[in-house]
């Protein structure tokens, strides 16, 4: 038996910045499967068609006022705005620890500059529509997402690549 590997520190790099200390949370994005009912006759219930993914997004928590951040505003890229988010993972039953890894390519699609109040943190949230997104850990790549290209690689194997081929491209 064991005790689950936990997210204990991170560093977030935004176009190869590293925002260490002034990022205290990030939200990574969800994978999300397209899914919808399906029931005909003959059939005692519905089963869940998978009609690909939906759109995914990532949401940046700064604490406070960084430039270069808003600089990457409106870039015209789909891809614009490379995000890392590395982070170090150990269980209490362990004194190893394993380096998680998110590489995204997006670009934001909002700032949320929430509420001024004096004597109070600053926190501003940058969401990002991510097109690309890759998960290692210990450099095992565990899941690759590159939407323009239409590639879904899931533990070595490329779940789109018969579709390519069937489709010619």
């Amino acid at each position: 038996m064991g005790l689950p590997r936990s997210l204990k520190h991170f560093a977030t790099f935004v176009d190869g910045v590293n925002y260490i200390g002034e990022m205290p949370e990030v939200g990574l994005p969800k994978l999300t499967r397209k899914m919808e009912d399906y029931r005909s006759g003959g059939m005692n219930a519905p089963v869940k068609l998978d009609f690909g993914m939906e759109g995914m997004e990532a949401e940046l928590t700064a604490a406070g006022y960084m430039k270069d951040l808003f600089e990457s505003w409106g870039t015209l890229r789909h891809d614009g705005v490379l995000l890392r988010f590395a982070g170090s993972l150990q269980g209490d039953d362990s004194e190893s620890w394993d380096a998680l890894e998110v590489v995204m390519r997006g670009r934001f699609s909002e700032i949320d500059f929430g509420k001024a109040k004096a004597g109070d943190k600053t926190e501003i949230k940058f969401k990002g529509a991510i097109s690309y997104y890759k998960l290692s850990i210990n450099g095992q790549v565990l899941v690759e997402i590159d939407a323009v290209n239409f590639i879904e690689v899931v533990n070595g194997i490329d779940r789109l690549a018969q579709v390519r081929a069937a489709l010619g491209i």
